[in-house]
């Protein structure tokens, strides 16, 4: 990102912050903060504060009926539960992921001695390819792990299809998916599991945490024993487990959150309604669309820079916004099949995604936003792109 002191010095703007506060991407939603407390002073009063307590089950319920799962399984963290995924399905070898994700998707899998095999995206879509993920299968592969980015579901039909013409496991990290649909059906219930993200920056959050979703029986035994150390029902190890297990604090904001989900999406909702009103007739920033017919969490803001037309880059543009106190932030840079330690296979080339990282960006929204905040900085990033070439210009220097 191009090292900048303020854009002052441009002329462009003047020197006061359009915002008079920092507009951060993540801030966690608290729909419910004195309910937090009365549960969470209730766990405190009863001495029951994990293990399986009532807020902890409290919350699989929810998020069980919410998305139509058979179970729902709470643990600590999504990486994890990713982790206990693999390790209950007796994954090897190497499993396919798409490069344009968080890093955890890849490291999930690594740190359990798996080989993440990076795919690419599809030109348009941000999610998996199937094509280009079904020409990477090879005797080491036992699973594909599709993302559904921005709780825009990857296309499952496709995934699945070559995963049952391979003999293959089908999992999702739908860290972002919580509350979207797919065809109509709740996103949770697709492939042999599927991992929602309770982590604090999610717009429904449990402090931190994740939840697993399947509709497989055997599995969810296997998965709460393994998230118990190993133990079973009788309190008697059957397997070798781990400690993966939820906290009550964690639950009790978990459940406050559940109960306004519809709120939270209402507030994302209406902020991307007006991002998408004053961004739709700005050249070169495309916002990320929602299918209207599905049910949406709205929780990203999700931008596509292109420099030809902005004649700024994505870099420059995330640099002026600092400036004028708002920390948007970049994704998913450099794409993970370049960070270490999975670099060191420098033949790989995944050309959507490496396009990608240079374009795309997040802009703040959730409860911390308003709508006037929301509609104030879309007419802000539309008058840096109406002064893009200046800008470009002034920072090229008098010599260029």
């Amino acid at each position: 990102m191009p090292q900048t002191k303020t854009f002052d010095e441009l002329a462009v703007f003047g020197g006061t912050p359009r915002f008079s506060r920092t507009l951060h991407v993540g801030r966690p939603n608290i729909a419910d903060v004195d309910g937090f407390y009365l549960r969470l002073h209730d766990a405190l009063q009863r001495r029951w504060l994990t293990n399986d307590g009532r807020y902890v089950r409290q919350l699989e319920e929810q998020i069980a009926s919410h998305v139509g799962a058979r179970h729902a399984i709470a643990v600590c963290n999504a990486t994890l539960g990713l982790q206990l995924v693999a390790k209950a399905a007796g994954l090897t070898g190497e499993v396919i992921v798409p490069s344009f994700t968080f890093i955890a998707t890849a490291h999930a899998f690594s740190w359990i001695g798996l080989k993440p095999v990076f795919a690419d995206v599809a030109p348009g879509s941000h999610n998996i390819d199937p094509a280009h993920a079904e020409s990477l299968i090879t005797p080491r592969t036992s699973a594909i792990a599709g993302v559904h980015l921005w709780g825009q579901p990857c296309d499952v039909e496709a995934l699945s299809a070559i995963a049952r013409l391979h003999g293959l496991a089908l999992l999702f990290d739908a860290a972002h998916a919580l509350g979207a649909s797919h065809g109509g059906r709740m996103i949770g219930g697709y492939g042999l599991a599927e991992v929602f993200s309770l982590h604090a920056t999610k717009f429904v959050n449990a402090l931190e945490g994740g939840v697993i979703c399947t509709g497989d029986d055997a599995l969810a035994d296997r998965l709460r024993q393994m998230r118990d150390f190993g133990y079973d029902d009788r309190d008697e190890i059957v397997s070798v487990g781990i400690n993966a297990k939820m906290d009550e604090a964690s639950a009790a904001m978990g459940v406050g959150n559940m109960d306004c989900i519809e709120e939270l999406i209402g507030v994302n909702r209406r902020n991307w309604l007006a991002y998408e009103r004053g961004l739709q007739d700005v050249p070169g920033v495309r916002l990320r669309t929602f299918d209207r017919n599905e049910r949406n969490n709205y929780q990203y803001i999700v931008l596509e820079v292109d420099p030809a037309e902005t004649g700024i880059s994505r870099d420059v543009l995330l640099a002026i916004l600092e400036a004028e106190n708002v920390s948007a932030r970049r994704y998913f840079y450099p794409g993970v099949h370049r960070c270490q330690p999975y670099a060191a296979d420098r033949a790989t080339s995944l050309p959507v995604t490496e396009r990608l990282v240079e374009r795309v960006m997040q802009l703040p929204t959730g409860t911390d936003v308003s709508e006037e905040e929301a509609t104030r900085l879309a007419a802000l990033v539309s008058e840096i792109v109406q002064n893009g070439p200046e800008i470009q210009r002034r920072l090229a220097g008098p010599n260029a």
